[in-house]
């Protein structure tokens, strides 16, 4: 049976179990978009129609973490194919399975200069795991099948592929979806090397002070239930990184939070101070580190990763295990069961001084009296939602941290954030793209005014989508953490960072369709936090907060994790003549 290419494109999508795309229609994709029309298909594939594709890429990387679902993005040609390309790469550096399919000029037009052309795959063979040129029509349904294969499997990653509009348009017979794929070279290790595994049982018998430091890929492997079951095993606490929130309940004694630049005193402590560390699933990110040249030098380390080329990149570890991470800490686990060692009450020492620095260095605050300060109106956002166990994004600057220092969550797949591109506009679309994947549950975006007016065209999205997102926007008039380090580091010489000038949020919600409301005293938080998350549909909430409060803890750029400054300590002049 002949079809053409966007026919079998669409065949093979369904097959791959896809229900949602994101995306944007436009000259050379129009076929695809018009084939989607069918009676046959227009069933079975959701598409929503996205303001920006930067917006629609965000939403199908927010689709993704909340559902484990490779998230799936179509655009067209030229700029539309272009404005994917920060979302692709946020996507890349937090490892988010994506799909992007872009429309490409006829195969005879490319290198021409035809109208809409970009070199697709050339600008995006760096920011993507792989990308893919269809040039045969007969090709796709490998294509689609290695696409999703590439994107979930190992180190999750986006992958593109640049559809010439000869291609989509031509004829080919179609023989139905791939069942079984071989790809060359590509061969990710899942199971852990029995010897280092043995090797990271013994050091953990022997640690006096350990420490579970736990990242994103303990999430993608969907690990939760063998890394609760380590814990609860050895009663080894556990400080996670931004990327890793949600891996493990944060209601659970053992669980000391996020670590790193912005994460809390005891846990950074815990990093310096442990005799063992034991990473899963975590990259060793700068922002986390420090100063390498004095990170981890007191303690052997164990790294379990997917990804051979995160082991050693920046740090020395004693015992690589490269594999999968929910298969490794289940070999972990049953090693360690056979271990004679009665592991519980072992560590009352370590826990004894955890605490002490937890009750001398608690998340705080100063005074609050007319102004909202803005932890406060984070703080009550999760004191109202947290027993309907929302999903939580954020966009990028101070409120991102914040809201990661005082997150509440039970379960995985409920954190939604950017992490190692740090992309301002993320929140808004990736909390849409969660209330795609999951229409009935309480999706939470807590955003920054900066970032918000970055991907706010899509609040028109989720009116027309019926996807009920909550905006709480974090409004202090400032792009709040550039103006935080030039605070700190150049003395208070505020330069374009000012927002005062910005649209009433109110008002704006309103001209789309949505409910705005205004919080303006710290009083009225919690009762408009309660109206706005009984409100059906789309709401933005302007919590207009104290202009100037900086986020503690804080580790100086450049400095090393002991040298980190809590609320109301004095900066350190020395630590920041090199930022000036």
């Amino acid at each position: 049976m002949k079809l053409t290419g966007s026919e079998i494109l669409l065949r093979s999508l369904v097959e791959e179990g896809v229900d949602t795309v994101f995306g944007i229609p436009g000259g050379v994709i129009l076929h695809t978009y018009d084939v989607m029309t069918d009676a046959q298909l227009a069933p079975k594939i959701r598409h929503i129609l996205c303001r920006h594709e930067q917006g629609a890429t965000h939403a199908a990387e927010g689709y993704y973490k909340a559902s484990g679902k490779v998230g799936t993005v179509m655009v067209t040609s030229g700029p539309g194919a272009c404005n994917t390309v920060t979302g692709v790469t946020d996507a890349l550096l937090d490892s988010m399975a994506i799909v992007v399919f872009t429309g490409q000029v006829p195969t005879t037009a490319m290198g021409c200069d035809a109208f809409q052309e970009a070199d697709v795959v050339g600008t995006t063979r760096t920011c993507t795991k792989h990308n893919f040129l269809a040039t045969r029509t007969e090709d796709i349904p490998r294509i689609v099948k290695e696409a999703y294969y590439i994107a979930r499997s190992g180190r999750p990653g986006p992958v593109l592929v640049d559809l010439p509009k000869n291609v989509i348009m031509g004829r080919a017979e179609y023989r139905g979806h791939p069942q079984e794929l071989n790809i060359r070279g590509y061969k990710p290790t899942t199971q852990g090397h029995t010897g280092q595994i043995k090797r990271a049982v013994e050091l953990m018998r022997t640690a006096k002070r350990p420490l579970i430091y736990g990242g994103g890929g303990i999430i993608h492997a969907e690990a939760f239930d063998e890394l609760r079951e380590l814990v609860s095993m050895t009663q080894i606490p556990v400080v996670l990184t931004l990327m890793g929130l949600g891996a493990f309940d944060t209601s659970d004694p053992r669980s000391l939070g996020m670590v790193g630049m912005h994460g809390s005193y005891w846990s950074n402590m815990a990093m310096i101070h442990c005799d063992l560390m034991i990473a899963i699933g975590s990259r060793f990110s700068d922002r986390v580190t420090g100063k390498l040249s004095e990170f981890g030098k007191q303690c052997k380390i164990i790294h379990i990763d997917i990804d051979p080329t995160s082991i050693r990149k920046t740090v020395h570890v004693d015992v690589p295990i490269v594999g999968d991470v929910k298969q490794v800490l289940g070999e972990l686990n049953k090693a360690v069961g056979q271990v004679e060692r009665r592991w519980v009450g072992d560590f009352e020492e370590w826990y004894a001084q955890i605490a002490e620095w937890k009750a001398k260095h608690p998340l705080r605050y100063g005074p609050m009296q007319d102004a909202i300060k803005p932890q406060y109106a984070i703080d009550m956002v999760f004191e109202v939602s947290e027993h309907m166990n929302p999903i939580v994004a954020t966009g990028v600057g101070q409120h991102q941290m914040w809201t990661a220092q005082r997150y509440r969550g039970h379960k995985p797949r409920r954190w939604l954030t950017s992490g190692g591109l740090g992309t301002m506009g993320y929140g808004f679309p990736a909390a849409m793209g969660a209330q795609a994947a999951f229409p009935d549950d309480l999706v939470i975006c807590i955003d920054g005014d900066g970032s918000f007016q970055m991907t706010n065209q899509d609040l028109i999205t989720c009116v027309e989508n019926n996807l009920p997102v909550k905006v709480v926007i974090i409004n202090n008039g400032y792009l709040g953490m550039v103006r935080q380090w030039q605070e700190l580091f150049y003395s208070r010489r505020y330069s374009q960072v000012d927002l005062t000038r910005q649209p009433d949020f109110v008002k704006l919600a309103e001209a789309y369709g949505a409910v705005g409301l205004r919080a303006r005293r710290p009083e009225e938080v919690k009762p408009i936090l309660e109206q706005a998350f009984a409100t059906p549909g789309p709401v933005i909430v302007d919590m207009v907060t104290e202009r100037e409060e900086n986020c503690f803890p804080m580790i100086p750029p450049g400095g090393a994790i002991k040298e980190i400054i809590d609320y109301g300590d004095p900066i350190p002049e020395k630590l920041f003549q090199g930022l000036r």
